[in-house]
């Protein structure tokens, strides 16, 4: 009874040391699991934590990257949207510079109206001095006429200046035969201003300039017989009239060798003149005298 009670004894002594171990082994192992459970959530935050900061990268570049083709985009249309406009300002310009042409033209159409009727209705009433008047003043400043319009006026213009100014001449030459030298003067001055090269030209230098003589202006009328008389497109007997004359002037005013020059060249130039035996008499008085 007794030797059984002691294996009993012992049995439960060997389980107990059994339990015990089982126990430090079992609390070892739940030691071992707490250590590698902290390292693994130790794992686990850092990896949530690379996680979200990826996640929130990934979502700050995909925002960058997002602007960036907004910005670009933008920027394209910008660019689209200021060449368009750019071209429409263009294009606007163009208009305009096409309206103010047409303005333009439209203004010189009626200046060029206005000009012309002006220009006939003073043809038509006979105002010529008024009409030669506007005629040179659209010489000048184009007036609004077109080229056509100032050839066909023009013309007008040609005949009136001949009109006038032998009108003119013939005036001057009534003043002159009542020995009213300055008016006769002034009219062949407005007769030369008129038209200096008219047909009748030559024989109003040769007017003027004996209305200048009979004005003590002899120093006026020797330029204008020095021309006259050297003259080799006038006519023959206005040259030889105006080398008497410019002899004569030059006596008056006591230019004795340009005189005697003028008288020696009288008589040979012109044999047959109705002058020249007085200016062979009044050569040789000058010769002797001075």
């Amino acid at each position: 009874m007794a030797t059984e009670l002691e294996d009993e004894v012992r049995e439960l002594k060997r389980e107990v040391i059994e339990s015990r171990g089982l126990v430090i082994k079992t609390n070892n192992l739940t030691n071992a699991l707490s250590a590698d459970l902290k390292s693994i959530s130790k794992r686990q935050a850092g990896y949530e934590r690379r996680i979200s900061w990826n996640s929130a990268s990934a979502y700050i570049s995909f925002i960058v990257v997002v602007l960036l083709g907004v910005k670009v985009l933008w920027d394209y249309q910008y660019e689209n949207l200021r060449s368009g406009d750019g071209g429409a300002k263009v294009e606007l310009e163009k208009a305009r510079a096409q309206v103010k042409e047409l303005e333009r033209r439209e203004e010189a159409r009626q200046r060029s109206e206005t000009a012309a009727h002006k220009l006939y209705d003073l043809a038509k009433l006979g105002k010529r001095a008024e009409f030669l008047e506007q005629v040179e003043l659209a010489q000048r400043e184009g007036g609004g006429l077109t080229k056509t319009e100032l050839l066909i006026f023009q013309d007008f213009a040609e005949r009136y200046r001949n009109e006038l100014a032998l009108e003119r001449y013939s005036a001057g030459l009534d003043h002159a035969r009542v020995a009213r030298f300055q008016e006769a003067a002034t009219a062949f001055e407005e007769s030369l201003k008129i038209k200096p090269e008219s047909t009748t030209s030559a024989a109003t230098r040769l007017a003027l300039s004996q209305a200048y003589r009979h004005l003590s202006r002899q120093r006026d009328a020797v330029p204008i017989l020095q021309a006259l008389s050297e003259s080799t497109t006038v006519d023959k007997d206005i040259q030889g009239a105006a080398m008497w004359e410019l002899a004569q002037c030059q006596v008056e005013i006591q230019a004795w060798n340009d005189a005697k020059a003028t008288l020696r060249n009288f008589t040979k130039k012109f044999p047959d003149h109705a002058r020249n035996s007085d200016a062979r008499v009044q050569l040789q008085e000058l010769q002797l005298k001075h």
